[in-house]
């Protein structure tokens, strides 16, 4: 069966942050806490992190943001990095791997995205705007320095979008899975319904999670909106001042090689990894090459982060 066709063919998953087969990291804690979580389609085989990302109340705070609370989790001290999952069925458990190394070093802020989780939904109209806005929130919270954003798709996008609008609020960005975008790219319906044909489990975790679960629907019928009319191009990322490392799965059919090229291209401080063997979820499928380029990132000194070479296209 081929898993990724399946759930594309819902036309529900195409920001999908968590179809995961692959993981190392054993379940403990969470399990003897009884708040154990998962991500979607999680493999019985594939274990999650030990700490509960996105339910862990020990660790959880709110902030408001215009017309919705946002949830977001603390760990670790040093630097400020705040982490963005990835939109739909993103969760920030997905992310758990690199966030169990990000801690020892950083003060890691795990953010649930508006909708997702533990954060609100809201009742205002569903922008990139908005969800830049729900993120500095969280950041004027936690410190006033400028921070580290990391972000996968969705978080990824977000995170371009808080470095364009508040330059001053960013050091540096990691954007996974985020190229260029044309309208019409991602398209479809989100069905809740659907999603508890695939993994049932993980449904019925969110309910339990979500503040408002009576609007579930009502939110992924928002973001699919959304979405199918987000455009990602050259003028946009040109306003991206800070030092950006792309990384991309080189099967990543979400955010395809050739749009990571182009936004590598147009980010003025830009690097870009290409992940091999690897898809959208490129820290899963190839963790080791995936944090290898991170932490090279993070322990460079701002000075030398100046971003490769622009070199010109091979064409006439």
């Amino acid at each position: 069966m081929n898993w990724k066709k399946m759930i594309q063919g819902t036309g529900a998953l195409m920001l999908s942050a968590a179809i995961l087969l692959t993981s190392s990291i054993e379940i403990g804690e969470a399990t003897k806490a009884g708040n154990a979580i998962r991500y979607f389609m999680q493999n019985p085989e594939a274990k999650g992190s030990s700490t509960p990302y996105g339910n862990n109340k020990a660790a959880g705070h709110y902030v408001q943001a215009d017309d919705a609370k946002i949830y977001y989790e603390v760990y670790g001290k040093g630097k400020p990095l705040f982490v963005f999952h990835g939109g739909g069925v993103g969760t920030p458990y997905e992310m758990g791997q690199m966030i169990d190394n990000l801690r020892k070093d950083y003060q890691v802020i795990v953010v649930s995205t508006r909708g997702h989780g533990r954060s609100e939904i809201g009742h205002s109209k569903l922008t990139y705007e908005q969800k830049a806005n729900d993120m500095l929130a969280v950041m004027k919270e936690v410190t006033n320095e400028p921070a580290i954003l990391l972000g996968f798709s969705d978080g990824a996008y977000t995170a371009y979008k808080v470095a364009s609008m508040y330059p001053n609020r960013v050091e540096r960005v990691i954007a996974i899975g985020a190229g260029t975008l044309k309208a019409g790219f991602f398209s479809g319906e989100m069905k809740v319904e659907d999603l508890a044909k695939i993994d049932a489990a993980f449904i019925e975790q969110q309910k339990r999670i979500m503040p408002e679960p009576e609007r579930y629907q009502e939110f992924c019928d928002s973001y699919m909106n959304f979405w199918s009319k987000m455009e990602v191009g050259e003028d946009f990322l040109q306003t991206i001042q800070c030092p950006v490392l792309l990384i991309a799965g080189d099967e990543d059919d979400h955010a395809p090689l050739v749009t990571m090229v182009e936004a590598k291209q147009y980010i003025p401080q830009a690097s870009l990894c290409i992940v091999p063997k690897a898809w959208h979820t490129a820290f899963l499928d190839n963790f080791d090459v995936t944090w290898a380029a991170i932490e090279q990132f993070l322990q460079t000194d701002m000075s030398q982060l100046t971003g490769s070479k622009k070199v010109d296209y091979n064409r006439k």
